[in-house]
């Protein structure tokens, strides 16, 4: 079946919206009085992460939907929020959807690095259909990529073990996204540089 175009805002939507539904639970959730500043974390925590799983898997449906299509890369990222999402709220344990973020962001780059050593870019199946370019583009900004998102990975772990959980959130949802932003932004040279269609204007 081919995949549907989808509105851009709506894609924004989609992408960015679980992670807003999220912090704003966390802001808003239902907390007895009495409680400690800890166990007023952990209660809005597990408040969330109640939310928020159903919230990630309709929108894996939603997009499904309008688009007949699921990114890889948010079928994994799915799959993780529900593994340790489940586990933060049956053994009421907030370490780990705090590491949620640590463990993606080290499986991509772990995956990706291991497809470095064999010369290959599995970045490219992940993103080809949104990002025509070369291989030897592909080969760079993986490169890129692993590197970036090890940092991210490490970053996490120092904010969420050094910092409250109130920090965290608002790092998780804030910093997180703009950081990918921002690194998606300063690569598109390297898009334009190695893209299909500058080597066949070349060509021509």
């Amino acid at each position: 079946m081919a995949e549907r175009k989808i509105n851009p805002i709506l894609k924004l939507v989609l992408e960015v919206g679980p992670i807003a539904v999220f912090f704003l639970a966390y802001r808003w959730a239902p907390v007895p009085d009495g409680l400690d500043t800890m166990e007023r974390q952990l209660e809005q925590i597990l408040f969330s992460t109640k939310v928020f799983i159903p919230v990630i898997l309709a929108t894996l449906g939603l997009s499904w939907y309008f688009t007949r299509h699921l990114p890889k890369m948010a079928v994994i990222t799915a799959v993780v929020v529900v593994i340790f999402g489940g586990l933060t709220l049956v053994l009421r344990d907030d370490t780990f959807v705090k590491m949620k973020p640590t463990i993606l962001y080290g499986l991509f780059a772990g995956i990706l690095g291991f497809g470095l050593l064999r010369g290959q870019s599995y970045l490219k199946y992940l993103m080809d259909e949104l990002l025509p370019m070369r291989d030897e583009g592909w080969m760079k900004f993986t490169r890129r990529f692993v590197v970036f998102y090890i940092f991210l990975a490490i970053l996490n772990e120092v904010v969420w073990r050094s910092f409250g959980t109130d920090l965290w959130v608002s790092f998780r949802t804030f910093v997180l996204p703009v950081g990918n932003f921002l690194f998606i932004m300063a690569q598109v040279p390297l898009f334009q540089k190695y893209s299909d269609q500058a080597e066949k204007g070349d060509a021509a």
